[in-house]
């Protein structure tokens, strides 16, 4: 019986995944100052002991304002790469490739935490305050959301700069991948869709004009980043309001690729307010068929995600050629150990070898002493 393909090697540049199982970038709200702390080793480190190939962290802010909440994670200080250092050392001990994803939240930032109550911007005894949030244009995200102030052309010249800045950090902190967010409706996806880009400048107006920009940081990033070091860049394909859609994704795609980006991560919506309307029904892998017409269209790999639940379905997925990588988010939350019940289901891993194997030893003697 041939090996899944899930539990097949990919290599990108210098760098190869053990598998093709990636956890997916999730805000945990869980930092001070954006520094890492022994709440981020604990929760992305069982990730590395549950054997995904790729662990990525949660969103990494260029730029104080470019926080989504003030308890998300940094990358905008040189003081923020020790903490990242001691997470990229455990997993890569455990076997995993260390990610990172960097981000500018825009006119989505200075937000309360998801599960605040109405109105507070976070613990009180923090003395967390708001700031002025930017974007291309001054448009609110939706009803709740401050109104931005509109980036000047020095602005985004001074952000690109930071963007790499944040490259330069995520390297010396050992990171193997490193990902922009430019997806749900932050900074990059606000410059690219035509319902919150009303700029009359070379970085608005038409597809190119809007494109320049996320371009440009996307450049910066690749030139900060070392050249056998993989670059992902994860987009919404389509923005749920109407603004872009997956044809305008494949073009971007296609510039994005001759850059030198290697993975287009794949998501969708999230461009007004908390909205992911999307003109697609929610259901099993219904982000899927985007990542499948970035892959074949624009002839670069993609990264799918989205009720993506267990081996079988993984599988399938690589197997129609959809997609190159596998991104498992909420359902790794509730399984830390997905990708070796994943290995199970798929007929691989029976006598769990996979595991590590302070885990595994005791898993097969129970295995045994239950077939008694």
């Amino acid at each position: 019986m041939s090996k899944p393909l899930l539990f097949t090697p990919f290599q990108m540049r210098g760098v190869t995944a053990p598998n093709r199982a990636v956890v997916s970038p999730m805000v945990q709200y869980r930092a001070n100052d954006g520094l890492v702390n022994d709440y981020h080793i604990v929760h992305l480190g069982k990730f590395a002991l549950g054997k995904f190939g790729i662990v990525f962290t949660e969103n990494c802010a260029v730029e104080p304002r470019g926080r989504v909440t003030q308890g998300d994670l940094g990358m905008w200080d040189d003081s923020q790469i020790e903490g990242h250092k001691r997470l990229v050392r455990f997993l890569k001990q455990e076997g995993s490739l260390a990610a990172t994803q960097i981000t500018h939240s825009g006119r989505k930032g200075s937000t309360p935490r998801s599960f605040d109550k109405p109105g507070e911007l976070g613990p009180k005894e923090a003395g967390w305050k708001k700031w002025q949030v930017v974007g291309p244009s001054e448009l609110a995200a939706g009803e709740g959301y401050d109104t931005p102030k509109a980036l000047t052309e020095a602005d985004l010249d001074d952000l690109c700069v930071k963007f790499g800045q944040a490259a330069r950090r995520a390297d010396a902190a050992g990171y193997d991948i490193i990902e922009i967010h430019g997806a749900h409706g932050y900074l990059l996806a606000q410059f690219l869709s035509p319902i919150s880009n009303q700029r009359n400048d070379q970085y608005g107006g038409d597809r190119a004009g809007r494109m320049r920009f996320p371009l440009a940081a996307a450049k910066a990033v690749r030139e900060g980043w070392p050249e056998h070091k993989p670059m992902f860049i994860r987009v919404s394909a389509v923005d749920g309001a109407g603004g872009w859609d997956v044809e305008d994704t494949v073009a971007y795609a296609k510039e994005l690729k001759a850059i030198g980006i290697d993975v287009i991560d794949t998501s969708s919506g999230g461009l007004t307010g908390l909205s992911t309307a999307l003109p697609v029904k929610r259901g099993l892998g219904f982000q899927v068929p985007f990542a499948a017409a970035i892959k074949r269209q624009a002839d670069i790999p993609t990264m799918t995600v989205g009720l993506i639940l267990d081996g079988p379905q993984a599988e399938a997925i690589l197997q129609a050629g959809d997609a190159d990588l596998i991104a498992i988010g909420r359902q790794a939350l509730y399984d830390p150990f997905w990708a070796l019940h994943a290995a199970q289901e798929l007929g691989c891993d029976s006598d769990f070898e996979m595991w590590t194997p302070e885990y595994g030893w005791w898993l097969d003697k129970r295995k045994a002493n239950l077939a008694k």
